[in-house]
C-alpha cells in the first residue's frame, strides 16, 4: 500500500484533538540562579510590566533581580513540595492535566505548559502535534480575563504557531468568571471550606490577584469580572454584602493598584474588632507561591498580629471533584463540533 508521500518521509498521524492546558509557571528550583531566570522571564513580559524597555530593564537586570530572587527563593521554600521537588503550581496542573485526560477519553490528547519556566508553551503544543493533533483548544486556567494573564499566556502558544510549518487550527478558552459551572463550584467549595473549619467567619474574603489600576483605565475588564464572580457566588450562597468581601493581593512596585489591598483588609478588620476570618483566592485555579504562602501564611501572620484570632485560608479548586467537573465542562463547551 502506497502512502503518496516522498521516501522517508514519516507518516501522517490520524488525526486527533489536543488540550493545552496553561497556567502561569514556576521556578525550577528555589535557588538564587533558578529564581532569577524565572523572575526574569516573568517580570520581562510586556503584558506584565508595560514601562518602555530602556526604563525598565536596567532597573530589573540591575537592582531588581540581584535582591528579589533570595526573598522568592525563601518564600517558595516555605511552600515547596519536597516529595516531588516542585512547585504546588506544577504539581497540581500536572494532576489536573491528567485527571482531564480521564475524562475526555482517548480521542483528546491533554498536555499542560507553562507562561513561564518549565514545561514550556512551545514544547507543549510540540508534543500535542507529535500526537497528531491536528487541531488544539489552549487552555489557559484563569476563570477572571487579563492582559497580564489569559491574553500573554496565548501570545506565548501564538509565538510558537508562527514557527510552524503545518500549524493545527486552534481555539482559546475564554474566561469563565459567570459560568453557572464555575460559580456553583467555587460557591459549594468555600461553603464545604467554611463547614469544616473549628470556627464561624465573622468575615470571607475573596483575595484577587490585583494589577496596576492603570491598566483598568486603559479597558482590562479584569476588575469588573472579579467582583462579578464574588456577587454570583454570594447571591449563590445567599449570603450578606458584608459576609463575602473583594479585595485584591499581590501588588508590587510604587504604583496604585487595585483596591482595597488583602493585606490592608485584614489588619484593618483586626483593628475593628473582627477575630475569625476565613480567606478564598478565586482567581488562582491552582494553588501556588501566591495563595500558599502570601495568603495562607503571611496572611495569618498579618491578621493575628493585628488582633485577630481565627484565620484560615480554604483552598483553591485545584484538581478536586469539584474543579475537575467545573474543568471538564468549560473544555467540553469549547470542544464542541470537534469531539
Amino acid at each position: 500500500m502506497t502512502t503518496g508521500l516522498p521516501p522517508g518521509h514519516p507518516p501522517v498521524k490520524t488525526p486527533k484533538i489536543g488540550v493545552l492546558v496553561l497556567n502561569l509557571g514556576t521556578p525550577d528550583a528555589t535557588d538564587y540562579w533558578s529564581m532569577r531566570r524565572y523572575l526574569s522571564e516573568f517580570l520581562s513580559d510586556t503584558r506584565v510590566i508595560e514601562s518602555p524597555k530602556w526604563i525598565w530593564q536596567p532597573i530589573l537586570q540591575g537592582v531588581i533581580l540581584s535582591i528579589r530572587p533570595q526573598k522568592s527563593g525563601a518564600n517558595y521554600k516555605r511552600i515547596w513540595d519536597m516529595e516531588t521537588n516542585e512547585s504546588p503550581l506544577r504539581v497540581i496542573t500536572r494532576r489536573q492535566t491528567e485527571k482531564l485526560q480521564e475524562q475526555l477519553g482517548d480521542d483528546v490528547v491533554v498536555e499542560f505548559a507553562m507562561r513561564y519556566g518549565n514545561p514550556s508553551t512551545k514544547s507543549g503544543i510540540e508534543k500535542l502535534q507529535a500526537a497528531g493533533c491536528q487541531k488544539i483548544l489552549l487552555a489557559p486556567l484563569y476563570p477572571q480575563y487579563s492582559a497580564t494573564t489569559t491574553a500573554t499566556a496565548n501570545d506565548k502558544a501564538f509565538d510558537a504557531l508562527k514557527k510552524m510549518r503545518w500549524q493545527p487550527a486552534v481555539r482559546t478558552l475564554p474566561a469563565y468568571f459567570e459560568d453557572p459551572t464555575y460559580i456553583k463550584a467555587l460557591a459549594t467549595s468555600i461553603e464545604r471550606g467554611v463547614a469544616a473549619l473549628d470556627f464561624t467567619p465573622d468575615v470571607v474574603l475573596t483575595s484577587y490577584h490585583g494589577m496596576p489600576v492603570e491598566y483598568l483605565e486603559k479597558g482590562d475588564p479584569y476588575h469588573c469580572q472579579c467582583f462579578k464572580t464574588t456577587r454570583l457566588v454570594r447571591e449563590y450562597l445567599g449570603w450578606a454584602p458584608e459576609k463575602l468581601k473583594v479585595t485584591f493581593q499581590s501588588r508590587f512596585g510604587p504604583t496604585k493598584w487595585l483596591q482595597p489591598y488583602t493585606d490592608k483588609t485584614l489588619e484593618e478588620l483586626a483593628h475593628q474588632g473582627t477575630k475569625r476570618v476565613a480567606v478564598v483566592a478565586p482567581a488562582f485555579s491552582a494553588d501556588c507561591i501566591e495563595t500558599l504562602e502570601e495568603i495562607a501564611i503571611t496572611g495569618r501572620e498579618q491578621f493575628e498580629e493585628a488582633g485577630g484570632e481565627q484565620y484560615a485560608y480554604i483552598p483553591c479548586l485545584n484538581d478536586s471533584e469539584l474543579g475537575m467537573e467545573m474543568l471538564e465542562a468549560v473544555v467540553r463547551r469549547e470542544l464542541a463540533g470537534w469531539i
